[in-house]
């Protein structure tokens, strides 16, 4: 059976075993006929609060934040569909568009043009979040459990807060969107750092579709509430084609409740049992840039494959490990991944870009990972205890050969768009 996978732009075509293979995919939903009306609905009838052009006046300042150009959020139909509800009450020169890049590197100029449109990219002004730029932070606080809170000095100092984003499940918070767009995607690097320390990673609840309870996300929602200031909240969610199928609006946390509701019932799919082998993809581009956020294709895959079973991982990479900040260098710190692992969890501080670490060493401990990347060299990927396939079809065959006559491969074609979880 020829199965198609996230993989660029572009996609990749894998030919599997029939008789031996399941593919768990996300439930499909159609694009929205109308997704300027199905966004103007959702600024206008919120699920709860008050609708957003009730919420600003005249001369006031507007900050609204926004996912950084690693995620397929459709900003350039949201960000206008704010501004129009907007138009009237609030001068363009007095918004500023936030990138929550959390600690990502800044988007380019040409990158955000892309994301936004030129003309709009050339009509408001969007800033960059710096998490490492101690000038552009102010201190609000210690909140949740011992969380320093720095925060977004535009953001901060805004009349009214908007965030903007999409809700999928996500690996060890939960479910993206909603109050991530304050704290990491806004936040300190102290405040990341913190919230995505060993302890709180390390929790069992810290996993995919868990936010109540979840160590990461609990702190997350306790410095949105006490400091982030929200004055309303827009997430969408979309289908694997990077299409709005619906929009939640309003109070930040009962908008993001429904949300996760929504999305919990297209992405989280049941199997059975284990898999020998699992073939997985990091959704494609933008998700699949770098090998940093591949943690979430194989930790999705993770949930399913047998202990010292392997996973095949579909990813362009086109920009590397990244070569910017600390992710290479402490991936490939340790002599296996176990030992990486050992030792982060016995720091009492956490490094950067630890987290992905975290959790790509606690996979690579449990199966074997196999990379297909076109722009990662075998050697490169062997410093980080990873292996390298030109052909995802043949290693898929020998290591069913290997494993026996009853082994089955599982395939998630669109990577963490869809977690499957043993019933």
């Amino acid at each position: 059976m020829r199965v198609r996978l996230a993989y660029g732009e572009t996609g990749l075509p894998v030919d599997l075993p029939a008789g031996r293979t399941t593919v768990v995919e996300p439930g499909y939903l159609p694009r929205v006929a109308d997704p300027a009306e199905t966004l103007r609905n959702a600024l206008r009838e919120p699920v709860a609060g008050p609708p957003l052009r009730e919420l600003v006046s005249p001369g006031q300042t507007v900050a609204v934040s926004m996912c950084d150009g690693t995620r397929p959020q459709p900003r350039h139909l949201m960000i206008p569909a704010i501004l129009d509800e907007l138009d009237g009450v609030v001068d363009v020169d007095d918004v500023t568009i936030l990138v929550a890049t959390g600690t990502h590197r800044a988007n380019t100029p040409e990158e955000i043009a892309d994301m936004l449109g030129p003309g709009l990219a050339a009509a408001v002004r969007v800033v960059n979040h710096d998490a490492r730029d101690a000038d552009s932070l102010v201190w609000r606080g210690e909140h949740g459990n011992r969380v320093p809170v720095w925060l977004n000095r535009h953001w901060v100092e805004a009349d009214v807060r908007i965030t903007t984003g999409f809700v999928e499940p996500h690996f060890f918070a939960g479910f993206s969107g909603g109050p991530k767009l304050v704290a990491p995607g806004l936040a300190g690097l102290e405040t990341v750092l913190t919230l995505h320390d060993a302890a709180r990673i390390g929790h069992p609840s810290a996993t995919w579709g868990i936010c109540e309870g979840n160590p990461v996300h609990d702190d997350i929602r306790a410095v949105t509430a006490a400091v982030g200031d929200v004055a309303f909240g827009l997430d969408v969610l979309l289908n694997r084609d990077k299409e709005i199928v619906a929009a939640f609006g309003g109070s930040i946390f009962q908008m993001h409740a429904e949300a996760r509701r929504a999305a919990r019932e297209l992405a989280m799919r049941p199997v059975p049992e284990p898999f020998d082998v699992v073939v997985t993809t990091n959704s494609g581009f933008p998700l699949d840039q770098n090998l940093y956020q591949c943690s979430k294709g194989l930790s999705a895959a993770a949930t399913v494959v047998k202990p010292g079973g392997t996973i095949v991982c579909a990813a362009e990479c086109r920009d590397g490990f990244p070569d910017h900040g600390d992710f290479r260098r402490v991936l490939t710190s340790a002599p296996s991944p176990r030992a990486l692992l050992a030792d982060i969890e016995s720091r009492p501080t956490t490094l950067p870009d630890q987290w992905q670490v975290q959790v790509q060493a606690k996979i690579q401990s449990k199966a074997r990972v196999i990379m297909h990347t076109g722009h990662l060299t075998p050697a490169e990927l062997a410093e980080a205890h990873l292996e390298y396939t030109a052909d995802i079809a043949t290693t898929v065959a020998d290591l069913l050969l290997h494993a026996g006559p009853d082994a089955r491969v599982c395939v998630l074609p669109e990577g963490p768009q869809t977690i499957p979880y043993l019933a």
